[in-house]
């Protein structure tokens, strides 16, 4: 049974450049639009705590719907993937045109989602002041979310056509229109209004529609795209076609909701114990999110190396690539966790001035160090697994992990320990929730990776026993 142990060492470097190529520009694409959260959190950090609680509070409901619709919007790179890999360039275009008819639907429906999450504000207990800016915040920034989607579906369709320099290019223009409009409107400099939170959002959405209209512009004037490109001709919706994408994306989309609603959840949870700790929570989880972009990165590329092996039949070579991906994340998730460890005060303090912040901030990012590695795998296993056009087990999976371990479990421990027979008998507050995420994304890492185990096994097993019959 070939795998990545028994590959010539050569052929594991040469993946690993082949899956570097792909994903570097990625990641500086990814820690980019990341970047705009971090700047919001840390540009209103220095505004006042009420100001950052806002912004945290209102950024985890867009994180929760923004990373939902990243996932459903996900299922084009599969796709697109795999008619790379059988030489069908001529499907593409239809697909991507079906995929940004699908972008503009799921879009609409996020922003209206965003909205009305933002009612919940008025029930969590929190100062009126507060919980008002919280819900301006989520309404201004919601009007960025159809342009979001659309933009996943061409993000989707360049990187699986081995184009993700202008993922890369246009993140990075979109950081600095963010930050930019973030210092004119938070601080109200040059003599525009001080907006505070609200600032923060008015840049966020208005950035999302430049990367959309950038990524239009790139696709129509370069060259790479002319075999693909897919706006020959005008093309109403396809019912089958969205409906089948849905099919793929949705469970996608689950499985990253099912995460990222679970940190979510739990910053809500954290504000009833006041300002401090949500600040605190909301850092850490910001700058854990940050080195998350590095193997989420790695998963987008195995998504389109995996996708274009199954495409070209080689599912031993599909397996490979897999592997060689996870030992990638793996590698990375170590030293991440280590960076974070021994640099935890100088991160707090590059995001508040607050004593009292920064001294929960640099207790709660040693438990963000404790899980860098589980959650490199998780991701990186995870997407070579949708590689294979596989959606729901990983869904399965994300939803047992974070709502029946992680989150039950901080809510005990943070709200009501009292009611486990051994531990403490006090509430933990933040503590409690952040023992819950480790526990979580450890048992989604080892479960996920038993599953893409037994699945690339079972798919190489059978190529090689009708390779085999053929020969026979």
């Amino acid at each position: 049974m070939s795998t990545v142990s028994n590959r010539p060492s050569h052929a594991i470097v040469d993946e690993m450049r082949s899956i570097w190529q792909l994903s570097w520009p990625v990641l500086i694409g990814q820690v980019a639009t990341v970047g705009m959260g971090v700047a919001d959190v840390a540009m209103t950090g220095h505004v006042n705590a009420d100001e950052l609680a806002a912004v945290s509070l209102g950024a985890s409901v867009w994180s929760i719907v923004l990373v939902t619709v990243m996932g459903v919007m996900m299922a084009i790179n599969s796709v697109v993937a795999h008619e790379v890999g059988a030489g069908r360039f001529d499907a593409i275009p239809h697909s991507v045109r079906q995929s940004l008819w699908k972008g503009l639907g799921v879009g609409i429906v996020a922003c209206a989602a965003t909205n009305a999450c933002a009612l919940l504000f008025g029930h969590l207990g929190l100062d009126a002041a507060v919980a008002a800016q919280a819900a301006l915040f989520t309404h201004v920034i919601s009007i960025g979310m159809p342009a979001f989607a659309c933009y996943r579906a061409l993000y989707g369709y360049t990187a699986s056509i081995n184009q993700t320099r202008p993922v890369m290019v246009i993140a990075l223009g979109g950081l600095v229109f963010n930050i930019v409009v973030n210092w004119l409107l938070v601080f109200g400099n040059l003599g525009f209004p001080r907006l505070g939170a609200v600032g923060c959002a008015v840049g966020t959405a208005a950035g999302t529609w430049l990367m959309l209209a950038a990524m239009l512009w790139w696709i129509r004037v370069a060259p790479a795209y002319r075999q693909t490109y897919p706006f020959t001709h005008w093309e109403g919706p396809d019912r089958a076609e969205i409906g089948s994408m849905l099919r793929l994306g949705l469970p996608i989309g689950v499985t990253y909701f099912a995460e990222v609603s679970a940190f979510g959840l739990i910053s809500l949870l954290v504000a009833r114990f006041g300002v401090v700790q949500v600040s605190a929570h909301q850092i850490a989880l910001n700058f854990s999110s940050l080195t998350f972009m590095v193997p989420l990165s790695f998963g987008i590329a195995l998504i389109t190396r995996v996708g274009q092996a199954l495409g070209e039949g080689d599912a031993v070579k599909a397996r490979h690539v897999a592997w060689v991906g996870v030992a990638m994340s793996a590698g990375f998730g170590l030293l991440s966790a280590a960076f974070v460890a021994v640099f935890r005060w100088q991160i707090a303090r590059a995001y508040t001035n607050d004593p009292a912040v920064q001294q929960l901030c640099v207790q709660l990012l040693l438990f963000a160090a404790l899980f860098q590695l589980s959650d490199a795998v998780q991701v990186a296993t995870s997407s070579a697994i949708r590689g294979y056009k596989v959606t729901r087990q990983p869904m399965v999976i994300q939803l047992v992990a974070f709502w029946i371990f992680s989150l039950p479990l901080g809510i005990v421990l943070g709200l009501a320990p009292g009611w486990l027979p051994f531990g403490p008998r006090e509430p933990m507050a933040v503590f409690g929730f952040w023992i819950g995420l480790v526990l979580g994304l450890s048992v989604a890492a080892i479960l996920l990776t038993w599953a893409l185990a037994r699945l690339a096994n079972t798919r190489a097993n059978a190529a090689a026993n009708r390779a085999a019959v053929k020969v026979a």
